[in-house]
């Protein structure tokens, strides 16, 4: 489906939505200047075309006891498609990879994997990605502390 137009009200609701996707919508309606009922046509039209995609909770990884971000960079043997297909079909099944990108440059992934500590990850490491066919080589790097975590688009 190509990209829909996305027009000012449409902006501002997506921004409003980011900050809150809890938000009623006399609430919403009222911050974009609609009554309700345009303002709900509007947020189903985003939806219907994908615009957005879901609604979620934002759940706090220290709180649930997954306080260790991993970045995992993955070179793979060979990049031919049907490799790089079965790569992200097992990663799929994968909880704790939580974000995974196919990259240019040096190495073909990087997955960001959350553990609650270093002992899960080794077995992580172990069990899952090492057994892996046409994985060459993996470079772990631990996150530290976390800076920044955005959810919400720069949206204008």
């Amino acid at each position: 489906m190509p990209n829909p137009k996305i027009d000012a009200i449409d902006r501002k609701i997506l921004a409003l939505l980011q900050q809150d996707a809890h938000t009623t919508m006399e609430k919403l309606a009222a911050e974009v200047g609609l009554s309700p009922s345009p303002c709900a046509r509007r947020v189903r039209n985003l939806e219907a075309a994908g615009v957005i995609k879901r609604y979620v909770a934002v759940v706090d990884q220290d709180k649930v006891g997954l306080p260790v971000s991993v970045f995992a960079s993955i070179k793979l043997e060979r990049q031919r498609e049907d490799e790089l297909d079965r790569f992200a079909r097992a990663i799929a099944h994968w909880p704790e990879i939580v974000e995974c990108y196919l990259m240019t440059g040096q190495r073909d992934y990087l997955l960001r994997i959350v553990v609650k500590d270093l002992p899960a990850y080794e077995v992580f490491l172990k069990r899952t990605l090492t057994r892996l066919d046409g994985v060459a080589s993996i470079e772990s790097s631990f996150a530290l502390s976390q800076l920044k975590h955005a959810q919400a688009l720069p949206i204008e």
